[in-house]
C-alpha cells in the first residue's frame, strides 16, 4: 500500500510542524506572561528554567510519541480491518501509551479530584484524533501535500471544520479543567503563569487553524 506509507509520511511530517510551532509559541507566551508583576523578577528565571527543560526533553519526546501511536494505531486500523469492534478494541490497546505521553497529564497529579474528567478528555481527544488519521491515511487519489490530503480526506469545507471545531473542544475542555483548580498541577512554582499561558496559546492556535482551513477550501 504505497498511498498508505505516503499518507503517513505526510501526515507526521504536519504533525511535528505543528509541535515545533506549538513550543516555540509556548515560550514566547510565558515570556509575555512574566513581563507584569512585582515578584516576577524572583519567578521569572525559575519559570523559564522550566519550561525549556520541559520542551527540550519531555515535550517534544513525549508528543513525539503520542503521534506515532496514533498514526501506528491508525494504520494497524486500515491494515486488519476497520470496524468499530477493532476501533474500540486498538484504542482501549493504545490509549495508555498515549496518556503517558500526554504532557498535560504528566505535569498532573494523580490523586487530583478532577484527574479523571481530564483523562477522559485526553481519551476522548485520541479516539478523535484517530479518526481523523484514518480519513487522511486511506485517501488512494494522487496528492502532493497536506493541503492536497485535507481537500480529498474532508472534500467540504462544512466538514473539514466540523472536525476541526470538535478537536478544539476537546482541548478547550482540558485546559478548563485545569483553570477551574490549578493545584492539580505538579508544577512547584507560576502555576498561574502556566495556566495563562495555556489559554492564550489555544487561542492563537485556534485562529491559525482556522485561518489554514479557510485558505484551503477557499483557494481550492
Amino acid at each position: 500500500m504505497d498511498y498508505l506509507e505516503r499518507n503517513y509520511l505526510i501526515i507526521k511530517e504536519r504533525m511535528i510542524e505543528q509541535m515545533q510551532k506549538s513550543l516555540e509559541l509556548g515560550r514566547k507566551l510565558i515570556d509575555t506572561e512574566l513581563d507584569t508583576g512585582l515578584l516576577n523578577f524572583i519567578v521569572k528565571p525559575i519559570v523559564k528554567t522550566f519550561y525549556d527543560y520541559w520542551a527540550k526533553s519531555e515535550a517534544r519526546s513525549g508528543t513525539l510519541k503520542q503521534i506515532k501511536i496514533t498514526l501506528d494505531s491508525g494504520k494497524q486500523l486500515l491494515l486488519n480491518g476497520k470496524t468499530q469492534e477493532s476501533f474500540n478494541k486498538i484504542i482501549e490497546e493504545n490509549f495508555p501509551i498515549y496518556l503517558a505521553n500526554d504532557q498535560t497529564d504528566s505535569q498532573c497529579s494523580k490523586s487530583h479530584k478532577n484527574y479523571e474528567r481530564l483523562k477522559q478528555v485526553a481519551k476522548e481527544t485520541f479516539r478523535n484524533y484517530l479518526r481523523e488519521v484514518v480519513r487522511f491515511l486511506e485517501v488512494k487519489d494522487e496528492v502532493n501535500d497536506y493541503g492536497d490530503l485535507c481537500l480529498i480526506a474532508f472534500p467540504s469545507k462544512d466538514i473539514a471544520e466540523q472536525n476541526l471545531r470538535k478537536q478544539l473542544e476537546f482541548t478547550d475542555m482540558g485546559i478548563k479543567i485545569v483553570e477551574e483548580d490549578s493545584s492539580m498541577l505538579k508544577i512547584p512554582i507560576g502555576r498561574k503563569i502556566i495556566v495563562r499561558a495555556l489559554r492564550q496559546g489555544f487561542k492563537l492556535t485556534k485562529k491559525e487553524f482556522i485561518t489554514s482551513l479557510n485558505e484551503t477550501y477557499d483557494n481550492k
